[in-house]
């Protein structure tokens, strides 16, 4: 009997269980007919549409290195504001080599991955090793020049916008003055022979600043770019020392010349040339090769598509009435000097 009600009142224990649904049959896969997608991507990648890079597979320079080596140059070049907290007289050296060798191995890595897409040869892995070191090599030389010219541009920064309270602030939350320090790194190697890298880089500091920089331009000192979003300059622009531009600034192309084939040639000279104490305020547009004099001011959303000598002002009412032709006057302060602000 004793064992009967343990029976019943098991029974009855699992009767007052709240119910479970029984378990659900899984799907049956769905029918992709994956075979003949990946067979007709492999015809694509292989024979249809062949893009591979002298048909090679090979890997590319990795985004999350380069950011990372680029971090260390900055830590390097500025260890006061972008290094580790802590540091003395004693250990700054200290930390600046250590930091310098490690973002140094990092790069010269990625020059190696790189090169295959930066050079015409296709050379063996120990010559693409080779070249990528000497490269970095000489990229590590020219660090204390391009620290000076930063610190010229940091000092145009300061100097330039009222609004600026400290060094300390331009070098940490001014987005022109990060784009150029990325430009400035970007533009060694470009010189160096590791143009893809340096586009890698431009590219960076694009997703960070909205300011686009091609590696290829050549900047002089003390260049100030004020809030910065949307700022284009072009691979082949010439721009020369105290140059200032404001947002959304283009120096851009005019027209691409092409060949007998209809394909545009590469290379050519077709950005504008900037020349020193140059004020472009926020939208202006200039195009082709054409040469801002010295002293010049272009005022705010100015198209412009002809040469103007120096001293010259600018503005958006000029080019309208003139059509472009040109009806110019001149300025006789610096317009770095001058009371008008870009919006």
């Amino acid at each position: 009997m004793a064992a009967k009600n343990v029976e019943l009142g098991g029974v009855d224990r699992i009767a007052r269980q709240p119910d479970r649904a029984p378990p659900r049959a899984e799907p049956s896969p769905p029918r992709w007919n994956l075979d003949a997608v990946v067979a007709g991507l492999k015809l694509s990648r292989d024979v249809s549409h062949n893009i591979r890079h002298r048909g090679r597979l090979r890997p590319p320079p990795s985004r999350e290195a380069i950011v990372a080596a680029l971090q260390g140059f900055a830590a390097a070049l500025f260890p006061a504001h972008y290094g580790q907290p802590g540091l003395t007289a004693e250990t700054i050296d200290y930390f600046v080599g250590a930091t310098l060798n490690d973002a140094l191995t990092g790069l010269s890595e990625q020059v190696k991955r790189s090169l295959p897409f930066s050079i015409q040869e296709d050379l063996s892995e120990e010559e693409f090793e080779r070249q990528a070191v000497e490269i970095t090599r000489d990229f590590a030389a020219r660090l204390p020049a391009i620290r000076g010219l930063l610190v010229s541009d940091l000092r145009a920064a300061y100097d330039g916008d009222p609004a600026a309270t400290s060094y300390s602030e331009v070098l940490l939350v001014y987005p022109g003055l990060t784009a150029v320090i990325h430009y400035r790194l970007a533009h060694a190697l470009h010189e160096l022979g590791a143009s893809f890298l340096a586009r890698l880089i431009s590219d960076i500091a694009h997703s960070r600043t909205g300011i686009d920089i091609h590696p290829g331009a050549t900047i002089g000192g003390s260049f100030f770019i004020d809030h910065g979003t949307g700022v284009v300059i072009g691979e082949t622009a010439e721009i020369g020392e105290r140059v200032r531009l404001y947002q959304a600034v283009t120096l851009g192309a005019r027209s691409f010349p092409a060949d007998e084939r209809g394909a545009l040639i590469k290379g050519k000279a077709r950005h504008p040339i900037i020349e020193d104490d140059v004020v472009i305020y926020a939208g202006a547009t200039v195009l082709g090769r054409v040469t801002i004099g010295r002293g010049s001011s272009i005022g705010g959303n100015v198209w412009l598509t002809h040469s103007v000598p120096p001293g010259s002002h600018i503005t958006q009412a000029q080019t309208r009435s003139s059509s472009g032709a040109g009806a110019i006057s001149p300025v006789p302060e610096r317009p770095g000097l001058s009371s008008e602000r870009g919006a």
